[in-house]
């Protein structure tokens, strides 16, 4: 969670063992942020190697597939000079990328999309989901009830490719493998972490977060 000291954790382990320290919060990506994302300090920088920290510019918005490309590319770099690495954030889904993969799926063309989300409306979830599962019946049966937007999406990627959702998932392979790396979270007690929001909060504000 937010404020619950990754950033000091990936440091010090930085510092113990050699590593490059790689970024996996979506946000902490963006140089214009620093302060409201809570990026590690320029002198907490200057301890060890970080990278994919403020190096794209706000206006620039970046995908998860955009960023497993590019963390990819650096986790190859640290591996070559034979150092380790610490990814560190709170971007879920970049871990879940990372360490299990991310689909290479064709755009779907906005007319499919909306074509998905009328029938949708048209046929009702429980009618949708029966035709979904004639296509991608792995999918039809994975998604929560109710989760409509789920729905849509393994629906217009089976109209769209011809190829079902979970087929398309279940041909990536992760950047990491199995055995080659170690996870660690950080779960403090509500109340830690709601004093150290309050806390970071207030030391935002005195950093100028509002002009930021």
């Amino acid at each position: 969670p937010t404020a619950s000291g990754k950033s000091a954790l990936a440091l010090r382990l930085a510092q113990a063992t050699g590593a490059e320290i790689v970024n996996a919060d979506a946000l902490q990506l963006y140089a214009d942020l620093r302060v409201l994302t809570a990026r590690p300090a320029p002198e907490e920088e200057a301890l060890a190697p970080h990278h994919l920290f403020g190096t794209v510019d706000a206006a620039d918005g970046w995908s998860v597939g955009r960023w497993l490309r590019a963390a990819t590319n650096v986790l190859g770099e640290i591996a070559g000079r034979g150092r380790e690495a610490v990814v560190v954030g709170g971007t879920g889904l970049y871990f879940k990328a990372l360490t299990q993969g991310l689909a290479d799926i064709p755009p779907v063309p906005a007319p499919v999309r909306d074509q998905a989300e009328a029938e949708f409306e048209t046929l009702g979830e429980d009618a949708f989901r029966e035709r979904l599962a004639q296509g991608d019946p792995a999918a039809a049966a994975r998604i929560a009830p109710g989760d409509r937007q789920r729905l849509v999406r393994a629906w217009e990627v089976l109209a769209a490719t011809g190829v079902s959702l979970s087929d398309w998932q279940g041909r990536t392979a992760p950047a990491l493998a199995p055995g080659l790396w170690s996870g660690v979270a950080l779960k403090p007690p509500r109340e830690v972490l709601y004093a150290r929001c309050d806390a970071r909060l207030a030391q935002m504000i005195d950093a100028g977060a509002l002009e930021e």
